[in-house]
C-alpha cells in the first residue's frame, strides 16, 4: 500500500491553490487601484472637473475588465467593493452630465455591486444638493431630491433579498434617512425664501408710503 495517488494529487491541488493565491493577489491589487480612481473621480465631478472625472472613469473600466480574467468563477468577491464604487462615480457623472443613469449592461458590474453602488449615490447626491443650496439654486436642488426619492422608492423592494444582496438594508436605511435629512433642509430653505418674500413686499408697500 503506497500513498503515491494522493502525492500526486497533492502536487495537483497545490498547484491550483497557487494559482488561486496569485489570482487573489493580483485583484486585491487591481481593486485598489480601481477605488482609487473611483474616488479621485467622485472628487473631480464636484469640483466641476468633469473631463478629468470621465478619464479617470475609463480607467477604472478599463481595469475591470482586465481584472476579470483573473476572477475564474471562484474569486467574484473581491470585485464587489471595486464594483460598487464605479457604479456610485458612474452614476454620479451622469448626474452632473444630466443624461439617463447607467445600466447595468453599460457597467459591467454584478447584480449586487450594482444595486448596492446605486444607493452610495444617492449620498453624493445629498452633497450636490447641499452644494446648489448654497449657491442658492433652489429648483437645481429640488430636481436632484426628486431623483433621490425615486432611486430610492426604485430599489426600497429588493430590501426583501437582503439574504442574497448583503447589506441591501442596511443601505437603504441609510439613503432613507439620508433623504429625511434633505427634506428637513428643503423645507427650511423653502420658509426662508417664503420670509424673504414677504419682508420684500412689506418693503415695496411701505416704501410706496413714503
Amino acid at each position: 500500500m503506497t500513498v503515491e495517488n494522493v502525492k500526486v494529487t497533492l502536487k495537483k491541488i497545490s498547484s491550483e491553490l497557487d494559482d488561486v493565491e496569485h489570482r487573489r493577489e493580483t485583484l486585491i491589487k487591481g481593486t485598489r487601484g480601481m477605488i482609487i480612481n473611483c474616488s479621485k473621480s467622485i472628487m473631480a465631478l464636484h469640483r466641476g472637473r468633469c473631463e478629468e472625472a470621465a478619464k479617470l472613469l475609463d480607467e477604472a473600466q478599463a481595469d475591470l475588465c482586465s481584472l476579470r480574467t483573473h476572477v475564474k468563477g471562484d474569486l467574484e468577491r473581491y470585485l464587489l467593493n471595486a464594483e460598487q464604487e464605479l457604479v456610485e462615480a458612474y452614476q454620479l457623472k451622469c448626474v452632473y452630465e444630466k443624461t439617463h443613469l447607467a445600466g447595468i449592461e453599460e457597467l459591467n458590474v454584478s447584480t449586487s455591486s450594482y444595486l448596492l453602488g446605486l444607493l452610495d449615490s444617492i449620498g453624493e447626491i445629498k452633497r450636490m444638493i447641499y452644494d446648489n443650496l448654497r449657491s442658492e439654486r433652489t429648483t437645481d436642488a429640488l430636481g436632484l431630491f426628486a431623483l433621490m426619492e425615486d432611486l430610492y422608492s426604485s430599489i426600497y423592494p429588493f430590501s426583501v433579498y437582503d439574504n442574497i444582496v448583503p447589506g441591501i438594508r442596511r443601505k437603504l436605511d441609510v439613503a432613507k434617512l439620508l433623504i429625511e435629512n434633505v427634506r428637513s433642509s428643503l423645507t427650511e430653505e423653502s420658509s426662508r425664501n417664503l420670509l424673504i418674500k414677504k419682508m420684500d413686499i412689506l418693503e415695496k408697500r411701505f416704501g410706496s408710503v413714503k
